[in-house]
């Protein structure tokens, strides 16, 4: 089974920074569009963001854009998400996600792996 690896977690004050990261050491990981998913308290999984092949073409959920930028690293399978500004509401279990896709989307359907979720709190 193909996994995941996240890592960079954890419980950081409002305004405060995170960047998440996410080891795909299995994959050609160069042909999969890769993107962060997350699920908050109470809600359903909804998209946050996803970069191209080559990181060149990004997409983002309206409420983290201009705070969170997503990013890879192909030599070393590594997908981050810099996460800025945090704020109580993006309090969630933070999951990646890789889709052999050819156009950016934001349909968890449409991705063939994922991580097991990392946790990231933020306190107000």
């Amino acid at each position: 089974q193909v996994k995941l690896v996240e890592s960079g977690g954890g419980l950081v004050q409002a305004g405060g920074s995170l960047r998440l990261s996410c080891l795909a050491p299995e994959l050609t990981f160069r042909r999969y569009f890769a993107g962060w998913f997350r699920r908050a308290p109470g809600k359903d999984r909804e998209f946050v963001a996803q970069a191209s092949w080559e990181g060149d073409e990004t997409m983002y959920e309206d409420s983290v854009k201009g705070r969170f930028m997503i990013s890879r690293d192909n030599d070393k399978k590594v997908v981050y998400l810099q996460m800025n500004s945090l704020k109580a509401n993006d309090t969630a279990i933070y999951y990646c996600a890789l889709s052999g896709g050819t156009i950016l989307h934001a349909h968890q359907g449409e991705h063939d792996y994922w991580g097991q979720g990392i946790q990231v709190i933020v306190s107000s």
